[in-house]
């Protein structure tokens, strides 16, 4: 939401680009008890993006994703299907999670998430089976690249490769530090 919120208001003057980064880089099953107890941690992200529609804490009898790793993979498999079909993808994993409270590690959820955005699910499956071992290790290098820059927050925004601003910021944060390494950048202070 605060991404498109900053593209609307900087328009051309910035470019977004979406890096992996695993929130759970093992496979890890918790209970249900315990995972609906972690999504209580959301209520200070639904509190100040209200616009997201956080459901929290978890109120589906859906099982809380066990890795993080499957969507990144479906989403970068995404990236073959147009730049269009994996922004769509990539808010639709987010409102499966956040919002609808589904299992985003689950292989046919995720083909059902992608279906539901417009893709074919036959195609989608077939790439993602065919480029899953490529897919993933590309996951994996942006994860350790983010974490050998010190990236340890989700999420964190790299402005201009020189910026990292960990934690959910307001629009108005984004906007002012991107300006201000804008007006650097024209004063010659900041390379392009």
């Amino acid at each position: 939401m605060r991404v498109e919120q900053l593209k609307e208001r900087l328009g051309d003057k910035i470019t977004i680009e979406w890096r992996s980064f695993l929130l759970r880089t093992e496979p890890k099953t918790t209970s249900q008890e315990k995972f609906v107890e972690y999504t209580n941690s959301w209520q200070r992200c639904a509190a100040s993006a209200p616009e997201a529609n956080f459901t929290t804490p978890w109120a589906s009898d859906n099982p809380g994703p066990s890795s993080s790793l499957p969507a990144q993979i479906a989403w970068k498999a995404s990236a073959n299907f147009g730049a269009e079909a994996q922004e769509k993808l990539h808010a639709a994993l987010l409102r499966a999670y956040f919002t609808d409270n589904r299992n985003i590690s689950d292989w046919d959820v995720l083909a059902d998430i992608a279906e539901e955005t417009g893709l074919d699910r036959t195609d989608f499956t077939a790439f993602l089976e065919a480029n899953r071992e490529y897919l993933a290790s590309w996951v994996i290098d942006e994860h350790n690249s983010a974490i050998q820059n010190g990236i340890q927050a989700v999420p964190t925004v790299v402005i201009a490769d020189v910026l990292p601003v960990p934690g959910a910021q307001d629009v108005d944060t984004y906007e002012r530090l991107i300006n201000k390494l804008i007006a650097r950048r024209d004063e010659g202070l900041l390379e392009s």
